[in-house]
């Protein structure tokens, strides 16, 4: 089964009843009163979205649930306090906030037997060492003995029981870390480029990716209330500490008058309906794309003068993986450029950019409800304007920087401080101890030896920072030790793949995903060196449904579960991650790998360019061509 082109072309949207006047304003319904002080403004400042003009519909029902959960209160407190083993549908939507799933092994039969997954807020990636140690211990004594390093920077951890909940959000709170707002409507993670180098831009960039952590985290009294039975954390953030100097709280209060802030006093930014849907922010440096920059709802990029000095940031908006099988109105997309902001403005200017967003994303409709089907509806130039209506300035044009390139940055590096950095390749982000292969223990024994800080990269895997080049052989002592493979023996393949969870606790999976990546890896592989292609490096990723959370639509070559055994084949992704693939076959029958991929690197072998990629190949020759190809190749027939 082919997909029409509709489809792959992706750019039907449903644009809902709102329409775009480019010279009237006409505040949002939903949040008019605090947006009547733009109206004072100039007519090139006055972009906003016109109020539909039939009555507006009642409230869907998960916004409902918002309003009435009082800041994210109810109904979860009180169904914590029950004897069940789970809690009802509403809690758990207000539970995702609070930065938990709840989920039950679907391969089980009989009753369900609910656990509960919960994903840290780690802002930049960083995992001090006292943090990953509580991590370790909760694992083993509370969860399923394993750890999950996200494609998000940070970890979760699955198997929690709900007695236990508390106990373990608590332990991670009280050390200086976090849950919050790692699920729900609101800005997540907040990631940035894993590299620890010294030099000034690096710096800025993990800085910033935690000033804007801070920025847009969620104010409610809610978390300390239900968690820490109201007192206080027994430590700050450890990020919020390293940002003070930026006062970013009185910053997300300060009111310009112009809409951005609301008057609520519990959430000026988010407000008792929080976000139309989830929120992602990116920030990275000129040319290091190892974060698939433009999958971000914000991207930011770094921009220092020739003495080092932070001058502003690019900005690029409107990136966003998730879609839905047979929805056409539903696509990836990657983020388009908006343009430039000087340093002194660039909260002020992301607040504008969420504040557009909180007030004319689609909250009708929620698989429509990201931020990029605004952009794409819009389209750049009017979104800009936009929000410029809230920033109250016009946004200056984007500066051109240096080429993009992607980096997993594993393997051993200098800092440039006199330090080294070493990243360590984690097989689609399961830090577990299985036979001889104990990277669990590893990772614990490393840290312990050398209490060293370490990122989650996000790519699934761990770097270890700030290393004595004296510890050097230690570490890879360790290392070998325990059974962990040295980075010259990875196969590149697994080193660029990534897969999610999928099966078996993982509500929303049509298909396997980690499970089955490993024998993908190996078949590729196999196909690869029979084909006398054994130097190509090809980026895959797969996941077991179309959410997108292990960015397969980034990738070069893509899987997406789209039945028990059946996936859909996405091509033409950029090696460097500037762009979406496109929809080459759907159901593909998991065991017919090397009869669906041979006849397409057969067309690669006889057709590429010099130097050229497998995705931009794909990308260039097209899905007609290639199915054209398909049709009359001759298994065995061609090889490098």
């Amino acid at each position: 089964m082919k997909f029409s082109t509709t489809v792959t072309t992706g750019l039907i949207v449903a644009t809902s009843s709102s329409t775009f006047f480019a010279d009237a304003f006409v505040p949002s319904s939903l949040h008019a009163s605090s947006s009547a002080a733009a109206t004072a403004s100039s007519t090139r400042l006055q972009v906003q979205l016109e109020a539909p003009s039939t009555p507006l519909k009642s409230l869907p029902k998960i916004e409902q649930l918002k309003i009435s959960s009082d800041y994210l209160r109810h109904p979860l407190l009180e169904q914590l306090q029950t004897e069940e083993i789970g809690i009802s549908k509403d809690a758990y939507q207000i539970l995702k906030y609070h930065g938990s799933y709840q989920q039950n092994n679907r391969e089980t039969r009989g009753p369900k037997d609910y656990q509960f997954m919960l994903r840290l807020k780690q802002p930049a990636g960083e995992l001090p060492p006292d943090l990953y140690r509580l991590l370790d211990d909760l694992s083993a004594k509370h969860g399923q003995g394993d750890l999950r390093a996200t494609t998000r920077q940070c970890f979760q951890m699955h198997g929690v029981l709900k007695g236990d909940l508390k106990t373990v959000i608590a332990s991670i709170m009280n050390i200086g870390s976090s849950t919050v707002g790692a699920c729900g409507d609101v800005s997540r993670n907040v990631m940035t480029t894993p590299a620890p180098f010294a030099s000034p831009e690096y710096k800025y960039a993990r800085e910033y990716s935690k000033v804007f952590a801070e920025l847009f985290k969620p104010m409610s009294p809610a978390f300390s209330e239900i968690w820490l039975d109201g007192e206080k954390a027994a430590s700050v953030e450890t990020w919020a500490k390293e940002v003070a100097h930026h006062r970013v709280e009185e910053a997300m209060r300060h009111d310009n008058g112009r809409g951005v802030v609301l008057p609520d006093a519990t959430e000026p930014i988010y407000g008792d309906r929080y976000l139309p849907r989830k929120f992602k922010i990116g920030v990275t440096v000129p040319g290091d794309n190892s974060l698939d920059i433009y999958t971000n709802d914000i991207g930011v990029v770094v921009l220092c003068d020739d003495n080092g000095q932070l001058e502003g940031f690019n900005v690029m908006v409107g990136g966003g993986m998730g879609r839905t099988h047979n929805k056409e109105n539903t696509f990836a997309r990657a983020a388009d450029h908006m343009g430039f902001v000087p340093k002194e403005d660039i909260m002020e200017v992301l607040k504008a950019i969420v504040a557009a967003q909180r007030d004319h994303g689609n909250r009708d409709v929620r698989a429509n409800a990201r931020m990029k089907y605004l952009v794409h509806t819009l389209g750049i130039d009017n979104f800009k304007r936009l929000v410029e209506s809230y920033y109250g300035k016009e946004i200056l044009p984007w500066r051109p920087i240096s080429e993009w390139k992607y980096n997993d940055w594993m393997g051993w590096w200098e800092q440039g401080d006199g330090k080294l950095f070493y990243g360590q390749h984690i097989d689609n982000g399961r830090v577990k101890d299985d036979g001889d292969f104990r990277l669990k223990s590893a990772i614990r024994a490393v840290v312990d030896r050398y209490n060293l800080h370490s990122i989650m990269s996000p790519t699934q895997s761990i770097i270890f920072r700030d290393i004595d080049p004296k510890d050097k052989e230690g570490i890879e002592a360790i290392l070998r030790e325990h059974g962990v493979k040295p980075l010259e023996e990875i196969d590149p393949l697994a080193r660029l793949s990534m897969a999610c969870p999928a099966l078996p606790l993982c509500g929303l999976a049509q298909g396997e995903a980690e499970r089955l990546m490993p024998s993908y890896i190996e078949r590729m592989r196999d196909l690869l060196n029979r084909m006398n292609l054994s130097d190509e490096e090809i980026l895959m990723r797969m996941t077991g449904c179309p959410n997108g959370c292990a960015r397969p639509y980034m990738a070069e070559l893509a899987f997406v579960g789209d039945g028990a055994k059946t996936y859909q084949v996405w091509l033409g992704g950029s090696p460097v991650l500037t762009r979406t693939a496109w929809p080459f076959m759907a159901r593909m029958d998991r065991d017919k790998l090397e009869e669906t991929m041979e006849p397409i690197l057969g067309m690669f072998i006889e057709q590429r360019m010099e130097f050229e990629a497998f995705g931009d190949f794909c990308h260039r020759v097209g899905a007609e061509k290639i199915e054209e190809y398909s049709k009359t190749y001759v298994p065995g027939s061609v090889k490098a």
